[in-house]
């Protein structure tokens, strides 16, 4: 069995998937021109995802969350989503998504909700992921806006609506501003998650810690730069999700064969890591793929692959129960696998 093939066929969880960083360039070009987005000048629809800095990508994020309009349209792109999930093996999906960039266009929570509830059930029925969504506040707009955020979040709150994030540029807007939002999120029974220590420093991933009270980090990279934050976090079991594509194309992180990438110090200093992708058409990849390019580029053999995705199902949001139940069938699927390999 190929190292492709066992990756695709390893039963695994999506953790760090933003929606509008999931739409194809095809998708993208159609719904930009459905809905009257201008778009940078491109060759071959490829080109419109070409960049190699955080700053540079953000811009066409943003034009692409703006060319998802109708409730039809966010159906489509949660729909195509989580089909690229399932066909790289990934059987439990929570993804997030940015309610803000869609509503300063003048698009209303209930077509954005709708449609993606609608996408999700589809592709459930089709395919068999099961997803929930997580809406995630841009931390580059006011707190009041934050809180605005929850207005709007907190009445669709459900089994579905799981949680909430933090993301866009983290450097300029660290955690700590945003305590009060997350406390009022807290209080109303959502989970915790939040992009930190990508762009800022490893004070960041503390902070989301220990005011934001997340139960998991994404990104995380530099908590590397605190040696005793790493043995705490290590200590008290913090998941991290790791994107290994988007290091290497929207961070100074290039090279995933080298000593000090910090995605290998952290696997190293026996972190719980837990592979992702973040936005996969946009970085040309799938969850299998980023699999097999820590395999490859960091000399892991299958069993370490096997307990990577384990990992993604115990830092899941999933109750105790499904927990138990999916790990010993997910388990005794692998043990078949490593088997065959």
């Amino acid at each position: 069995m190929t190292l492709e093939v066992f990756a695709r066929a390893l039963p695994k969880a999506e953790l760090h998937l933003h929606l509008a960083g999931a739409v194809k360039a095809e998708t993208f070009l159609k719904l930009a021109r459905k809905n009257d987005v201008t778009l940078p000048p491109f060759g071959e629809v490829e080109e419109l995802y070409h960049y190699d800095n955080l700053f540079d990508f953000l811009k066409i994020y943003d034009l692409v969350a703006r060319s998802v309009v109708s409730a039809d349209d966010f159906h489509l792109i949660a729909y195509e989503a989580l089909a690229h999930v399932a066909n790289a093996g990934g059987r439990y999906v929570e993804f997030f998504f940015s309610p803000q960039v869609h509503q300063d266009a003048g698009i209303n929570y209930q077509t954005m909700f709708s449609g993606i509830l609608k996408g999700m059930d589809d592709a459930e029925a089709d395919f068999g992921v099961i997803s929930r969504l997580i809406p995630a506040i841009n931390r580059e707009l006011t707190v009041d806006r934050a809180f605005e955020f929850l207005d709007r979040v907190l009445p669709f709150r459900s089994e579905k609506v799981i949680g909430i994030g933090l993301d866009y540029d983290e450097e300029p807007f660290p955690p700590a501003q945003f305590k009060p939002v997350y406390e009022r999120a807290k209080k109303a029974g959502m989970r915790l998650t939040s992009h930190a220590g990508e762009g800022g420093p490893a004070a960041n991933v503390r902070d989301a810690l220990d005011l934001l009270s997340v139960e998991r980090i994404d990104h995380g990279y530099r908590v590397i730069e605190d040696r005793a934050l790493v043995r705490r976090c290590v200590d008290e079991g913090v998941a991290f999700t790791v994107c290994p594509s988007s290091t290497v194309i929207l961070t100074h992180w290039r090279d995933l064969t080298a000593v000090d990438h910090p995605i290998r110090i952290m696997f190293e200093a026996g972190l719980k890591l837990v592979v992702c992708t973040d936005d996969p058409p946009m970085l040309q990849t799938d969850l299998a793929k980023e699999y097999r390019l820590l395999a490859e580029t960091m000399s892991l053999d299958r069993r370490t692959l096997a307990d990577l995705a384990l990992n993604s199902l115990d830092a899941a949001w999933l109750d105790e129960s499904t927990k138990r139940h999916w790990r010993a069938a997910w388990s005794n699927e692998i043990g078949q696998l490593l088997a065959g390999a």
